[in-house]
């Protein structure tokens, strides 16, 4: 039995149409990148993705992924893909599939080379994999990523449409790589509904404009920006609440760690206390941050 049929059972003519479009929106975002992207199977493609996730990472001497595990993930039928601009990779995202009766796929890893930054690659390899999980019947896909990095919030929350549903403190633990300095590896669990009207939507935009996601009139903020940089705690009390984070983490780490650790502990702060009292991540705004709301 295939894994589509295994996973999805019958397919309905809506299900077909909507794959077919999510295959289509694939197409037009990998063109839009000036990408091609497909699957990993040659031992010399999964060698160029060990270096180049390496590279990314800053992880030389141990890389977060080996050739060997690529392969058995590939061989067991999961989800191995590269994005190329000719021959070259330039792109490589890896996910592997949970337990039978969860129906999702875990994305355990992205990265974008460097020199390809700012041109829709990375939104490229996730429509592939959207399309890609669609065609076995997979429903949703989760993924974890760095709350404080605003750019992969934005990425994923607003031009992905996926929905944070847990906040992890120091989930890895020390990573100890250029990305993630020597800080708690604090991670924010999102799922990614595939056949959801927002999802849909939100992939057939090629553009980087969307909508904000609520107004700014009543919102109360948790957490803002000082005027020297460092974060302000404020109130946790709205229906709407407001959670700042640095406008480019990466380079806070390097030019100032004690700071880059009060981000971290402001921000995991007010979020676990607003997702306790059960408020949801409602969107992301690259100018006021995280909105959580809570449902009266």
């Amino acid at each position: 039995m295939s894994r589509s049929e295994n996973r999805g059972g019958p397919r309905t003519s809506a299900t077909v149409n909507q794959l077919d479009e999510a295959v289509a929106q694939a197409q037009a975002a990998a063109a839009a990148a000036g990408v091609g992207v497909r699957e990993l199977n040659d031992v010399s493609d999964l060698d160029h993705a060990v270096r180049l996730l390496a590279e990314i990472w800053g992880r030389d001497a141990n890389p977060p992924m080996s050739r060997e595990l690529l392969r058995a993930f590939g061989k067991a039928g999961n989800y191995v893909s590269g994005a190329f601009v000719g021959d070259r990779l330039v792109g490589a995202c890896v996910g592997f599939f949970h337990a039978p009766s969860e129906d999702a796929l875990h994305s355990h890893i992205a990265g974008v080379s460097t020199e390809m930054t700012g041109r829709a690659v990375g939104f490229a390899l996730k429509l592939h994999q959207r399309a890609w999980a669609m065609s076995r019947g997979v429903d949703r896909v989760a993924w974890t990523f760095d709350p404080l990095v605003a750019r992969n919030a934005y990425f994923n929350i607003v031009k992905l449409a996926a929905r944070p549903m847990e906040y992890m403190p120091n989930f890895y633990g020390p990573m100890l790589d250029i990305l993630n300095g020597d800080e708690d590896s604090d991670r924010l669990l999102v799922r990614w509904s595939l056949r959801d009207p927002a999802v849909a939507e939100a992939c057939g935009r090629l553009g980087d404009h969307r909508p904000d996601p609520f107004p700014a009139a009543g919102a109360v903020v948790a957490v803002g920006t000082a005027a020297d940089g460092s974060p302000e705690p404020g109130r946790l009390d709205g229906t709407i609440n407001l959670v700042a984070v640095p406008r480019d983490i990466t380079a806070l780490r390097a030019s100032d760690p004690a700071l880059a650790v009060r981000w971290r502990h402001a921000v995991r702060n007010a979020m676990t206390a607003l997702l306790t009292q059960g408020a949801t991540v409602a969107g992301f705004d690259r100018t006021r941050g995280y909105v959580l709301r809570k449902e009266p």
